[in-house]
């Protein structure tokens, strides 16, 4: 794995000195974890301008190695400051400048007001300009292996929606049916949850991002699920809508039937050089049609990796291309106020047409089933 962090390292060496910067200063955790291994908390990565030999990751303290700090690349340096030292970026910036830089790219995007006017302060000689999303662009496209554990996170997802699904959960609470599936994810093998477990019932169903309540499931109510699994780092996204202990009631059943058609509109749009907005407009379209148009989320997708929520959004106004081997999620829904909605979310890959095209990681049935 050395070789793959080296060469992820190189790739951005490569753009930010092609942009006149002598060295870089990586704060974001994400970030961090995908250009070194491991990001234990509060650590940076100072990519040097000497190469490889140079790139050092700076801790506040000693790392407790952790597993759910990731696995730090080998050939690694590390320096770890005392407590009594200052802010690891300030100490990275100072070692930049020691070694000869006379510019220095950090991430503007993460960096507080302060932080950045300390870095300013120490470090005076270097002028400091912004990398950008230098690193989240390059992160957008994974490798097989980033792949394969957001393939068995969404395996772990699937598993634990599964056993909950052959449970009773007539009178049971969206909080305990959300944190007994957190339960299950890690008794499969996950690091935990991906995010904060969603479920939803009766006139909460279909909400985006609902706050499990006290409410009880009752018969004849929506229920709808949203979890991911954390494996490794990477993380996935699964949601499903099912209807519970009878028969759905025709209103259901159509507007399930609607929310499915928009979702697999958007799953069939996921192709290589597929604009951001089409894919979104491809699932957004069919609900609009049907007069959903308000209410409806601000995007259709995004990606996923070493963040739930990163690029590219499937959004209306988004810019840019998909390319293959790029994790996202597919995720129309429709709320009806007072009476509940649909969600239902899958993760894909983008793959050629001649590889099969989308892979579907999540493969828990879209069948409206009567739980």
């Amino acid at each position: 794995m050395s070789e793959v962090f080296a060469a992820r390292r190189g790739r951005l060496r490569d753009r930010f000195a092609a942009a006149g910067s002598a060295a870089a200063l990586v704060s974001r955790p994400a970030n961090v974890r995908y250009l070194a291994g491991a990001a234990p908390p509060g650590a940076v990565l100072l990519l040097g301008p000497e190469g490889p030999c140079d790139d050092t990751l700076v801790c506040p303290g000693t790392p407790s190695g952790d597993a759910s700090e990731g696995r730090l690349d080998e050939s690694m340096r590390q320096t770890v400051l005392s407590a009594d030292d200052t802010d690891p970026a300030v100490a990275a910036a100072q070692a930049a400048r020691a070694a000869g830089a006379d510019s220095l790219a950090v991430e503007e995007h993460h960096l507080t007001v302060a932080r950045h006017r300390a870095l300013g302060s120490v470090a005076s000689q270097l002028h400091l300009c912004d990398l950008g999303g230098a690193v989240e662009q390059q992160r957008m496209v994974k490798d097989e292996e980033e792949i394969a554990c957001i393939r068995i996170a969404a395996e772990i997802a699937d598993q634990a929606l599964g056993e909950l699904l052959e449970s009773i959960l007539v009178g049971r609470t969206e909080r305990h049916l959300a944190l007994e599936l957190e339960r299950r994810l890690v008794d499969h093998g996950a690091d935990g949850p991906a995010f904060p477990t969603s479920v939803a019932t009766g006139p909460n169903a279909g909400l985006s991002g609902h706050r499990p309540s006290d409410r009880r499931v009752e018969e004849g109510d929506f229920l709808s699920v949203c979890l991911g699994a954390n494996y490794r780092g990477y993380r996935c996204e699964i949601g499903r809508t099912f209807v519970i202990g009878t028969t759905p009631a025709d209103w259901q059943i159509e507007l399930y039937d609607l929310v499915f058609a928009a979702q697999r509109a958007g799953r069939e749009a996921l192709t290589p050089g597929a604009a951001f907005r089409d894919v979104d407009r491809a699932a957004r379209q069919v609900l609009n049609a049907a007069g959903h148009a308000d209410g409806l989320t601000p995007w259709i997708g995004h990606g996923v990796g070493l963040e739930i929520d990163e690029d590219p959004q499937l959004a209306p106004a988004a810019m840019g291309k998909l390319d293959a081997c790029v994790p996202v999620t597919v995720e129309p829904g429709v709320h009806l106020p007072g009476r509940g909605g649909v969600r239902i979310d899958d993760t894909l890959v983008v793959r050629q047409e001649a590889d099969g095209g989308p892979e579907l990681l999540t493969i828990t049935t879209k069948e409206l089933l009567a739980l």
